[in-house]
């Protein structure tokens, strides 16, 4: 007589065959394509297991070992108390840009909420050890797109992935970060603040059961995420073999436009960008060159800059003008701008307390975006 399949919700089961220890996802999809739902799996008899190509005699015992209903239970409830919600697969909100994709994630823990697919997103993606120009330059390009309500995906990583995040909060939009490790857990440490300030203001998502750690493998497994809930990648720095290229790959295979910031020639966080854009790719050089790429409409939200932008008198415009992302001393400014050092300076005061110009390191200064 054939078990009744009540002991256990829809979305218990499949909490519970996507948290089986030692099975991770290219498992659960050839298990789930012999049995079609994780319900027969959970009573399956051993030899019908066993007639499952993929799993060994140890994947066998792990799942009939984790066949403990209260557990489950008791486990899944803990979810809600800890505001994450499980998606699977078959969830009505399951993200329908993952569906198609090669690989598709059978289940997602979410903090905050997921991407809205009816609005534009892009995925700023790069070096983790990053220039502070190819930072300032992630930051700068993510603020302005939130500005015009364009939702930024990353990695949650250090680097160019950590200045995304900032650059979208900084301009009020939403941030989006693909982990590689449990939504319970912040890795790097040091991105505490933008992980915090994700979850309410966007989402903190991953494939990975709560608790997972972030092991090594699992940052190139989530990189499909990233490029499949963007609708454009963005490259700002990546040596020659960076792991960012793995990213971009699964990009071009989903059909994604890929771009780049050009670099300096000779500079080794530049070689990646220039090689992409070499081949192809998009070459970014503002803002507008990915709203462009979008279809989102620039006149239609010019106003929040116009409103935001400084008028500054003309001695101010001045040096403000001269100055861009990378460092500038006092003595270039002088030579730019024809003024004498102690003047320079008096004006570069005035524009670091209208927090415009920030001083990198000693008396050299950068614009601020």
């Amino acid at each position: 007589m054939q078990k009744s399949y009540s002991m256990l919700t829809k979305d218990e089961y499949w909490y519970w065959i996507t948290n089986i220890q030692g099975i991770e996802n290219k498992k659960t999809a050839h298990i789930i394509s012999m049995f079609k739902m994780p319900e027969k799996v959970f009573y399956a008899g051993r030899c019908d297991l066993e007639k499952v190509s993929k799993l060994n005699d140890k994947d066998i015992d792990c799942i009939i070992k984790s066949r403990e209903i209260s557990r489950i239970k008791e486990d899944f409830s803990k979810l809600a108390a800890k505001d994450i919600r499980f998606i699977h697969i078959e969830s009505e909100d399951y993200p329908e840009k993952l569906k198609n994709i090669y690989d598709p994630p059978y289940s997602l823990y979410v903090r905050g909420k997921l991407p809205d697919e009816k609005k534009p997103s892009a995925a700023v993606i790069g070096a983790r050890i990053c220039s502070n120009y190819g930072y300032t330059v992630a930051e700068k390009l993510s603020k302005e797109l939130s500005m015009y309500g364009v939702q930024i995906i990353s990695g949650m990583a250090r680097g160019i992935d950590g200045a995304a995040h900032k650059g979208a909060l900084m301009g009020s939009g939403e941030s989006f970060g693909i982990l590689g490790s449990g939504v319970d857990i912040c890795y790097p440490k040091e991105n505490i603040e933008i992980f915090t300030k994700s979850i309410e203001n966007g989402g903190i998502i991953s494939e990975y059961p709560v608790g997972s750690k972030a092991l090594p493998y699992r940052f190139p497994q989530r990189n499909r995420i990233i490029s499949a809930f963007a609708d454009i990648v963005i490259v700002v720095e990546a040596k020659e073999k960076s792991g960012t290229f793995i990213t971009v790959e699964t990009a071009l295979d989903q059909g994604k436009e890929v771009f780049a910031v050009p670099g300096r020639i000779g500079d080794s966080l530049s070689i990646g960008c220039n090689r992409l854009i070499k081949s192809g790719a998009g070459i970014v050089t503002c803002v507008k060159d990915i709203l462009d790429e979008l279809g989102v409409d620039c006149k239609k939200n010019d106003e929040i800059f116009r409103k935001n932008k400084n008028v500054l008198e003309k001695d101010l415009q001045v040096v403000y003008s001269c100055l861009d992302l990378l460092p500038k001393s006092i003595d270039m400014i002088s030579d730019e701008t024809g003024y004498e050092n102690a003047k320079v300076v008096k004006l570069i005061v005035r524009l670091q307390l209208m927090n415009l110009v920030t001083e990198y390191t000693k008396n050299y200064y950068i614009k601020n975006i």
